[in-house]
């Protein structure tokens, strides 16, 4: 498995919104919309692959001076316990601090949290509903 970033507009790019939409918006019912993904430009991108084949993704999103959110993650349902969205996160935890930024946020999907608790992501909210179904902020110090 190679992990690698990757550049907004790309082909691997396009991969990434195919894996997104699969994963994280068909199953709710939901897609991208144009406006959405133009929003995203100046995001980082990683994604894990399999020679040509995205097995997962995610992207970081700046939010203010050192502090950083990550956002989509997402891994092929048939690859999810298989280490691919521990490696996707070490490998964003580590350019994350590459580039100076102290905190990773993000909203977590209510049956994600024992995941990321594992990866040392600590609650800071109480729950509240994002794309349809229950989240929570996590965050975790770099």
């Amino acid at each position: 498995m190679a992990l690698k970033i990757i550049d907004f507009g790309s082909p691997e790019y396009h991969q990434m919104i195919r894996l997104r939409d699969d994963i994280l918006r068909k199953p709710l019912g939901l897609s991208f919309d144009m406006q959405e993904l133009n929003e995203e430009r100046d995001n980082m991108f990683i994604g894990a692959f399999d020679e040509d084949r995205m097995l997962g993704c995610c992207m970081l999103v700046e939010e203010e001076p050192g502090i950083v959110r990550l956002r989509q993650m997402a891994v092929l349902n048939d690859l999810q316990g298989k280490g691919i969205g521990r490696a996707l996160m070490n490998f964003a935890e580590n350019l994350a601090r590459d580039r100076g930024y102290r905190y990773i946020t993000m909203h977590a999907r209510k049956n994600a949290i024992g995941f990321y608790e594992k990866m040392g992501y600590k609650v800071t909210s109480s729950e509240f509903t994002e794309v349809t179904i229950p989240h929570y902020v996590m965050e975790k110090k770099l």
